[in-house]
């Protein structure tokens, strides 16, 4: 093995390298600026998958010799189209919403696990008892409710006397009680 060429393999690659990464850079600043804040988000699983997908493609336009700038910019519109569709498609029609994103899911409700949810969704307790601690509160009597939630965090609500609208009743296993 030649290791003359894993530390350093000339300056035309590096040349390449640096010039491409400003081009690629640049044209996918400039694709999420025309797209907007949705192409980034990560509301769902779905969102993720296309946020991950850039970030390869971009990776492979710098560093790959075989890719042209070009076709890896039409790679990038590509899948921003399709992340495009398929959320304007999920907007309008509940089947299409319904196969790209999960509910979210109730998994401690008033102090209580919800152990079927648990199991479901692949959690244990001791990490809804960490997502309680990362919000500083010490007790799960102290706990609304603890959510699973479409891109994979937890959000903890606090008890609260107030009543009016809940924040839980889009969640799966929450009933208004």
């Amino acid at each position: 093995m030649d290791f003359s060429q894993v530390f350093f393999a000339g300056w035309p690659g590096i040349a390449r390298t640096a010039l491409v990464a400003v081009l690629a850079y640049a044209a996918l600043v400039l694709i999420l600026r025309i797209s907007g804040k949705r192409t980034l988000s990560k509301m769902n699983a779905f969102d993720l998958v296309v946020t991950v997908a850039l970030g390869s493609i971009l990776a492979t336009i710098l560093l790959s010799k075989d890719v042209a700038l070009a076709e890896g910019v039409t790679a990038m519109i590509v899948l921003i189209g399709l992340q495009f569709v398929v959320a304007w498609l999920s907007v309008r029609y509940k089947a299409v919403s319904r196969l790209v994103k999960s509910e979210p899911a109730l998994l401690l409700h008033r102090g209580e696990f919800c152990h079927e949810a648990l199991r479901r969704e692949r959690v244990t307790e001791n990490e809804v008892r960490a997502a309680v601690r990362s919000q500083g509160i010490a007790s799960l009597e102290a706990v609304e409710a603890v959510v699973l939630e479409t891109d994979g965090g937890f959000n903890v609500v606090p008890a609260s006397s107030s009543g009016g609208d809940s924040a839980l009743a889009n969640v799966r296993g929450h009933t208004s009680a």
